[in-house]
């Protein structure tokens, strides 16, 4: 991750930035920072999620390009892996330019990072979001790391994040999808499967 511009820029001028290209940037306390593609791997798992947990909401209740504003001293943004919106969520982006989940708006239900390689990454989805994402409200946050071979769900309890851990054969445990039958294996081995059953 690289910061774009030597100023910091408010929510405003982030809002409004355009440089031209497909880049995707986030803003971290004021700074502009571009987002590095993803590794197939990541983008795999990200898919198996969508498409598992399309069974469950629809699709205009998932979105895997949604940024969120969260609180801070300085502007930041984040942008997901893939998110779950709620129904009164969904109806406050109706209509929308853009992708954005303001401040002024409900939070998601459901938050996913999968984690690159990289301590920064690691740093990033494990420490900072997890405290951005429990001050914004968001009821359940998902760390997936390959590198780690682990998924763990964190779920909002009296403002703060209670976590569990999910690894090898384990069925992961969520209260936003308790219906839910995957296990850690399943989701950190997407990339792996031939199709789906």
């Amino acid at each position: 991750m690289t910061a774009i511009t030597g100023k910091h820029l408010t929510l405003e001028e982030y809002l409004k930035y355009e440089d031209g290209s497909d880049s995707q940037y986030e803003l971290v306390a004021g700074e502009l920072i571009a987002m590095p593609p993803e590794s197939p791997k990541n983008v795999q798992i990200s898919l198996f999620l969508l498409v598992n947990l399309l069974r469950f909401v629809p699709i205009n209740r998932l979105s895997n390009k949604a940024e969120i504003v969260v609180a801070g001293s300085r502007a930041t943004t984040r942008v997901p892996d893939l998110v779950v919106l709620t129904d009164d969520l969904a109806k406050a982006l109706q209509g929308s330019t853009r992708s954005t989940i303001t401040l002024d708006m409900p939070p998601p239900a459901l938050v996913i990072e999968v984690v690159s390689p990289g301590k920064a990454n690691e740093n990033r989805d494990y420490r900072y979001k997890r405290s951005e994402y429990a001050a914004r409200g968001i009821a359940e946050y998902w760390i997936v790391d390959p590198q780690r071979n682990r998924i763990t769900v964190l779920t909002l309890v009296d403002g703060f994040y209670e976590e569990a851990v999910f690894v090898g054969n384990t069925l992961i445990v969520s209260t936003i999808f308790p219906e839910l039958q995957l296990t850690a294996e399943q989701v950190l081995n997407a990339g792996e499967l031939q199709y789906l059953r």
